[in-house]
């Protein structure tokens, strides 16, 4: 699968999205686009082969690149983690289910609204942590918050912690429940 995301900061600081893929086994071409923490608008080219896909790839990133659109590198972008405190320090059958379920709403949620990537997870340490990488730290946290509430039943649960591009190890706390006030991973 061949695939473009790029961005753009309006005069009014507003920070806009254009991506673009094409899907070899479904022969689609996609191009989404919209505003960066809101639902994103897509438009679809079925009965696309992969020559046709690859020449569509370069004639959209052209065109981005002479909008003023540019990548947004994975160091300059900020690491914001999601973490479900759990019963079991190894996990049970039943986490696992919430972590599957949690990074597929993730996933769809964070893109769908050119916010990032969901980068992994794990179990660990009595912990369910998702790993993201995103663009706008404040939307993120707020994305993931509501995508989360409505994902999954253990939203009582949910930490998120964030790392600035420039200090990617250093995570600050955004939400937590009620009497807990520090993170670790």
């Amino acid at each position: 699968m061949s695939y473009v995301r790029v961005y753009r900061r309006r005069e009014d600081g507003t920070l806009e999205f254009r991506e673009a893929w094409h899907d070899d086994d479904a022969r689609q071409f996609v191009v989404n686009h919209g505003t960066v923490g809101h639902l994103s608008a897509s438009n679809a080219t079925d009965d696309v082969d992969a020559a046709a896909g690859e020449e569509l790839i370069a004639a959209f990133a052209a065109q981005c690149e002479a909008d003023g659109f540019v990548e947004i590198p994975e160091d300059a972008q900020h690491r914001v983690v999601a973490q479900f405190a759990l019963k079991s320090q190894a996990g049970t059958d039943r986490d696992r289910f919430l972590e599957r379920q949690a990074v597929r709403a993730l996933t769809a949620h964070l893109a769908w609204r050119g916010l990032g990537t969901v980068e992994g997870s794990q179990i660990d340490e009595g912990k369910l942590t998702i790993f993201t990488r995103c663009v706008d730290v404040n939307k993120a946290v707020t994305a993931i918050k509501s995508c989360l509430r409505e994902a999954t039943s253990d939203f009582t649960k949910l930490s998120i912690a964030a790392a600035a591009p420039d200090s990617p190890e250093t995570f600050k706390l955004k939400h937590a429940p009620a009497g807990v006030h520090s993170f670790s991973l």
